[in-house]
């Protein structure tokens, strides 16, 4: 097992030197376009395609996927990768048929988009949810996550945990003050270093494999084993349990429920965090139609690459355990003797060379402080365009607008300091994944429901769309904690298992899809019982959804390669 030495912190200083240089020639070079706020908040028209894409995936891909997706992939294997394939096809629904409605309309924030549909109670109900939400939940967990997994690389101990969360605050900070320009055009450095990083962690992942069954340092030779040793780890359907499914395999379908994923649940969680989520439509909010199309869709092809990065390294984690290879690492914070799947992505970093141990912190870095940085600029930007312009400083100018847009950002990234320092929010306790998960899962069919409804039904009303928010939690609180229990395990709607705890549980998934369903007929019913609404100000028309030649054949090749893939690993 190799350990961090000098080689490592030069690399990854040389990284940050990178980062910090050419973010600085970015912010000299537009200075003085950036006390506009439209350029501080969108960089609007700077961006290329290609920025834009690859913003969207480094703001996207953070340590809770490094970690939790790789620990999934110890405990479930490829079939948690539909989460990052459904989301290219969920980009390309987002780049034909989002994007348009929102430039068309000059939309820049979310909450914007819900005044301008519906009415300004929406929209501040809305805008403050979005920041509570960002601050106490995103920006902390990823700030939590990423300490942690920094400090567990370094072996380092609470202290050195706690300059972690300092050091990670600051660089986000020097990034994010130059505004959305300098994080958009870093994010290509920060991206690039993410793929390179994880590729390399990947290939030698592979190549251990490899030497573990005697066939030399042969990557191919070493994916090819994982699916000889671990053939129940490489199908992305799982089958209905049985009296006879052993627990493993129900557990396996409570998180990923076969082809019930498919019906509604995953499609909401993508659609809602890439179409629906200020963090994200950000980046193409001020490009013109082409461009963002475009960098969209590139998003959506780089995302096929992820699984690779950043769940096959804990599948090989997996097979290296049942060989006996990684056993003390995956003990790692055990309390009962079992492997802790969150530790697969550390323990394969055990296996790096020197040199290249600092590449990947590198890019463990790259993907923790472009994240952080994205959602600072989405927090201010809300914040001072929906909130502080609107109801606290009416008159404020642009130079004053960028001015609290910065304040913004530190004192939001101060208040996550706060509670990542302790754990306040108990992220720890919970795990990174089903943290975020259950803080931000609950609201998704609600908010999408709002904002699918809203684009393309104008029949829509405000009170509607408040209900449905307000439904779509409590159904979800509903069919999540309390179904199984009131109504027993199995009616006509669902299906609970027993779960590892003992406990009657209805696959997440469903439990979405459900609240979704529930709530689409209630908004639909309030809607065509209230008075007709016909929002002028709202401008939709089929024009907008054409789509050119280059675009056409980006989505194209985006869905073969995606049918390719699902069709060897069905």
């Amino acid at each position: 097992m190799s350990k961090f030495t000098q080689i490592d912190y030069l690399i990854f200083i040389f990284y940050f030197v990178v980062v910090s240089g050419y973010g600085i020639y970015i912010y000299r070079k537009k200075k003085k376009a950036v006390s506009a706020t439209h350029d501080f908040f969108l960089a609007e028209g700077s961006l290329t395609w290609w920025a834009i894409g690859a913003s969207l995936i480094a703001s996207n891909i953070s340590a809770e996927q490094f970690i939790g997706m790789s620990g999934q992939g110890y405990s479930i294997g490829i079939a948690v990768a539909a989460y990052e394939w459904i989301a290219a096809i969920a980009l390309i629904i987002v780049a034909v048929w989002f994007i348009p409605v929102y430039l068309k309309n000059k939309i820049f924030t979310m909450p914007q988009f819900l005044k301008t549909r519906y009415n300004e109670t929406v929209a501040l109900i809305m805008a403050i949810f979005w920041l509570f939400l960002y601050v106490f939940v995103n920006l902390t967990s990823i700030l939590y996550l990423g300490a942690l997994a920094i400090n567990n690389l370094l072996g380092g101990s609470v202290d050195q945990f706690h300059l972690i969360i300092i050091l990670l605050s600051l660089f986000a900070v020097f990034i994010t003050l130059g505004g959305m320009k300098v994080i958009g055009f870093t994010d290509v450095i920060q991206v690039s270093v993410l793929i390179i990083g994880g590729l390399a962690t990947t290939y030698i992942a592979l190549t251990v494999v490899s030497k573990a069954f005697g066939f030399g340092e042969d990557a191919l030779a070493g994916f090819n084993q994982l699916i000889k040793s671990a053939p129940d780890h490489f199908h992305m359907i799982f089958t209905k349990p049985t009296a006879a499914t052993g627990q493993h395999e129900v557990d396996n379908y409570l998180t990923i429920p076969g082809l019930l994923s498919y019906v509604a649940g995953i499609w909401i969680i993508n659609l809602n965090y890439w179409g629906c989520n200020q963090y994200i439509t950000q980046r193409a909010l001020g490009a013109d139609l082409q461009t963002a199309r475009k960098g969209i869709l590139f998003a959506g092809f780089l995302k096929l690459l992820m699984p690779l990065i950043v769940m096959l390294p804990g599948i090989a984690a997996y097979v290296l355990h049942q060989k006996g290879l990684v056993q003390a690492e995956m003990l790692v914070g055990s309390k009962n003797g079992l492997p802790v799947s969150d530790n697969a992505y550390s323990a394969i970093l055990g296996y790096l060379p020197n040199g290249l141990i600092g590449l990947s912190l590198a890019a463990l870095t790259a993907a923790i402080v472009a994240s952080l940085a994205g959602k600072a600029n989405s927090i201010s930007t809300i914040f001072t365009l929906d909130v502080y312009k609107k109801y606290i400083k009416k008159d404020a100018g642009e130079k004053n607008m960028v001015i609290i847009g910065r304040i913004t950002i530190l004192v939001a990234l101060i208040i996550s300091i706060i509670f990542t320092w302790s754990d306040t929010l108990g992220i720890g306790g919970a795990g990174g994944f089903t943290f975020i998960q259950k803080y931000t899962g609950f609201i998704s069919p609600g908010v999408f429901a709002m904002f699918i409804l809203g684009m393309f039904w104008k029949r829509t009303t405000g009170a509607a769309a408040v209900v449905g928010v307000i439904t779509g939690f409590a159904l979800s609180i509903l069919f999540n904690e309390l179904a199984p229990a009131w109504f027993g395990h199995e009616t006509f709607l669902y299906t609970a298992y027993k779960n590892a705890a003992g406990v009657y549980e209805i696959p997440f998934h469903i439990c979405m899809g459900l609240a979704f369903m529930f709530t689409m007929i209630v908004m639909i019913l309030i809607s065509l019982g209230g008075p007709k609404v016909n929002p002028k100000s709202f401008v939709l028309d089929k024009s907008m959804f054409k789509v050119s030649p280059g675009v056409l054949a980006m989505i194209v090749i985006t869905l073969l390669v995606i049918s390719l893939l699902y069709v060897r690993f069905w």
